[in-house]
């Protein structure tokens, strides 16, 4: 390295990476806003991760070349940096939260406030990632999961650079072996886990570790190729026009800032939530990242647009920004069941902008400006730990029902909630301590027989009502389900290969326990029939919401396998079509903290018949079964019920029946089957 200069902490400013930041906040707020129009805005925390990776390692290369980094001021500046609008985001959430949400998304909340405050959200968030997990919409604090990312490299990075530097290690060497693992990881893990490879440190730091490597360029390679960058720079100027430049090197920078903000501009436009991300693509935004940093201030794009008073304003608030926008929109959406309305999305984003300033003015800078030293940190790490053990307190009390701004206003909500997924006696039954499966319950009341409850989630959901019936009767039931993967031989289902691998290996197991147990004479199986053989659902009318598409053909004579098998053993089984999936969420028919006028619920009868005409015809002609239609119970007029002659709510979601819709089709569908 060279030789010691005198210190400076912090890079020199620049202007146009502030707006480079403007850029990569107002296209995650448009994405979070309007992701109708800005399909890929979302890649902008991709543009944060380049940002941050080449900024603070620009701190540590100079300033362990200096022989004057301590990792005590490095931390404080960090505490500084992201504590204050962080602590107000989480306790402003904490306290609208107290009267605004249920209970079970209290509990939900306080997790992720202890989550954030830990800057551990994005494994908190890979956790849950699931078929059964609710939608991203009602998660006010999912967008902390790229500061977990960045907070983690904040920890581990500097600590792997200080002991490099100590070991007289080539730190350009290092970074580049850890950016390029790290994109391995990526590259294997988006196709076998791509929702832990979306959340995972390791699949991600190389973001952050490709602006490491262009930082120490900066430092101290940046006149090496002085010679050269003039030669291309006098050729492209002669290219270009037609009298002559002198060759500065400007031209140089201008293209390749044009580059760059060309590959953003494709990036926002070409890539959206159903492509695999981050992996390979993810170079495009931080290729783009990258070449417009390394242009320098003085290209055109940077100079003139990129240090522009507006977007250097909206780069010095960017973060809080980031902070404010997502949980005013989730809270919306919380509020009315589904997806605000244009107006509120816009006043939403108005409003954030605005706290964002206020944040800024009056909580960050002042903060960060402030000499008080460690004194002031101490304050700052004592009040997150305290948010982050308030957060808590709320997810290990339950979301607190006790609150007085929702007594009055739980009705039906319990049918919003789903039973347990696994008990012990299940696990016993089937002889196993971890079974490949996702359901398994089991009631036993020492019968001769017990009937069986099988499919994927559906089953799980019609469980509840079947086995009161049987409870009641003095005879055993047995759940034995999966998650988006039906009993079906030869057609597994899944995101990935992988997926799909595992899903055959469930439903392997299942029926082989099924064949193995010779009380089990009565079987019921229940699936998703119509999101399997065509890709999409009412509710948001996305495709390949399960993974992949399944021919319908196919999907039935890999029914008519797996029930030959099971008729082989002397099972009698008993196929009950899909019940009608909604177009809106069942929680927006209950009244709620600040909403008092709930929504009239109703699916028209011909569109449920329509979406599932092909599938009914088909199941019906299966062999060795009994097929039971929904549809004729479900919807008795023109319209599909939401509720039950007493007003119980049928549904948890928009295609999972409640258990009181389990109760439902059991005296109102299944009573003649049961006996």
């Amino acid at each position: 390295m060279k030789n010691p200069t005198p210190y400076l902490y912090s890079p020199k400013y620049r202007p146009d990476i502030d707006g480079l930041r403007a850029v990569a906040v107002l296209s995650v707020v448009a994405f979070h806003a309007f992701p109708e129009w800005m399909k890929g805005g979302f890649i902008g925390v991709d543009v944060f991760f380049v940002i941050s990776g080449f900024l603070i390692s620009t701190i540590i290369f100079e300033n362990l070349d200096r022989g004057t980094f301590k990792f005590s001021d490095f931390y404080e500046r960090r505490i500084r940096r992201i504590f204050p609008a962080l602590l107000i985001v989480l306790l402003v959430s904490y306290g609208f939260g107290w009267f605004a949400l249920l209970a079970d998304e209290y509990k939900q909340l306080g997790k992720h406030i202890s989550a954030g405050a830990g800057f551990v959200s994005n494994f908190i968030l890979w956790s849950e990632a699931g078929y059964f997990d609710n939608s991203a919409g009602t998660k006010p604090l999912l967008h902390l999961w790229s500061l977990g990312i960045e907070e983690q490299f904040y920890i581990i990075w500097p600590f792997v650079l200080w002991l490099a530097w100590k070991k007289k290690f080539n730190l350009l060497t290092l970074t580049i072996l850890v950016a390029i693992l790290s994109f391995y990881f990526n590259l294997k893990g988006i196709s076998s886990d791509p929702v832990a490879t979306f959340y995972s440190p390791q699949t991600r730091f190389w973001e952050l570790l490709s602006g490491s490597v262009l930082a120490w360029f900066f430092l101290y390679k940046k006149d090496a190729f002085a010679v050269i960058k003039l030669k291309i720079d006098d050729w492209l100027s002669s290219v270009i026009y037609r009298e002559f430049v002198d060759a500065d090197g400007r031209t140089l920078s201008n293209i390749i800032s044009i580059i760059g903000s060309l590959l953003l501009i494709y990036a926002f436009w070409r890539i959206n939530k159903d492509v695999s991300f981050p992996g390979k693509l993810a170079t495009i935004p931080v290729l783009g990242a990258l070449l417009i940093i390394l242009a320098g201030p003085k290209a055109w794009i940077n100079h003139t647009i990129l240090s522009s008073r507006v977007a250097i304003w909206f780069g010095l608030i960017s973060f809080p920004l980031y902070l404010w926008h997502w949980p005013l929109l989730s809270f919306i959406r919380i509020i009315e069941s589904e997806a605000p309305s244009r107006g509120l999305r816009v006043a939403a984003i108005v409003l954030s902008v605005a706290l964002a300033w206020l944040t800024y003015i009056l909580i960050e800078r002042p903060i960060r400006l402030n000499k008080s030293g460690k004194v002031g940190v101490s304050i700052l790490v004592i009040l997150m730990a305290f948010v982050g053990l308030v957060g808590h307190g709320a997810n290990v009390g339950d979301g607190y029902d006790y609150r007085g701004s929702i007594r009055g206003l739980v009705n039906n909500r319990s049918e919003l909630i789903r039973t347990p997924a696994t008990d012990q006696a299940c696990f016993d039954y089937v002889e196993l301590k971890t079974p490949l499966f996702n359901y398994c319950r089991y009631k036993n009341l020492n019968s001769n027989e017990t009937v069986a409850v099988i499919g994927d989630s559906h089953a799980h959901v019609a469980y509840p009502g079947i086995s009161e019936f049987f409870e009641s009767r003095g005879e055993s039931t047995v759940l034995l389900a999966n998650s988006s993967c039906p009993p079906f031989m030869r057609s597994p289902t899944g995101n990935s290969e992988a997926e799909m691998e595992a899903c055959n290996d469930k439903i392997e197991q299942l029926l082989g326990i099924i064949e193995k147990k010779k009380d089990i004479k009565k079987i019921f199986v229940f699936t998703r029939g119509p999101t399997y053989t065509t890709g999409t659902e009412p509710l948001t009318g996305e495709k390949n919401i399960i993974g992949n598409v399944i021919p319908l053909g196919r999907f039935v004579n890999s029914a008519q396998l797996s029930i030959n098998r099971l008729a082989a053993k002397d099972k009698q089984v008993f196929y009950v079509s899909e019940n009608p999936e909604l177009d809106f969420h069942p929680a927006s028919c209950l009244t709620r903290p600040f909403r008092g006028v709930v929504k009239n619920c109703f699916v028209l009868k011909d569109s449920v018949y329509e979406r599932q005409a092909d599938y009914r015809q088909a199941f019906s002609l299966l062999k060795n079964v009994t097929f039971i239609d929904s549809l004729p119970v479900f919807c008795p007029l023109d319209r599909c019920l939401t509720f039950d002659e007493n007003g119980a709510l049928l549904y948890a979601d928009a295609d999972h029946l409640s258990v009181a819709g389990s109760r439902f089709q059991v005296r109102r569908l299944l009573l003649p089957y049961l006996y």
